[in-house]
């Protein structure tokens, strides 16, 4: 399940609390794709057995395979957030990034941010 808003700070701040109020917290993976091409950022979880996203406004999607350079912010996360944007661009200066696929970030634990950018092939 997931929704979209534009890649802007306070949008993304905003969609955040009101994503996770309607899907809630409890034994849910976390993640966020961020499509620089289309400047969006869409915050996305599995889908559970009970969940009914057309009854919460909410699309379905697909994390894009293939493989990813990983790396891990790991700390409070009111600053661990700030350095989200720092940390994908480290990554990406590591390598040829495949700008066809989202950067993923994977919310591992409320203390853990996992950071993934797409290799090209």
């Amino acid at each position: 399940m997931q929704q979209a808003t534009v890649d802007e700070l306070t949008r993304i701040q905003q969609l955040w609390p009101s994503f996770e109020e309607l899907v809630g917290l409890r034994g849910r993976k976390m993640y966020a794709q961020v499509d620089e091409r289309r400047n969006t950022y869409t915050v996305c979880t599995p889908v559970k057995e009970d969940d009914r996203p057309d009854g919460l406004g909410l699309e379905l999607g697909t994390l894009a395979g293939g493989s990813y350079l990983r790396g891990r912010l790991v700390g409070d996360p009111a600053q661990t957030y700030g350095q989200i944007a720092a940390g994908m661009a480290e990554l990406k200066g590591m390598l040829r990034a495949d700008d066809d696929r989202p950067l993923v970030e994977f919310y591992r634990r409320h203390d853990q941010i996992e950071l993934w950018v797409p290799i090209r092939s």
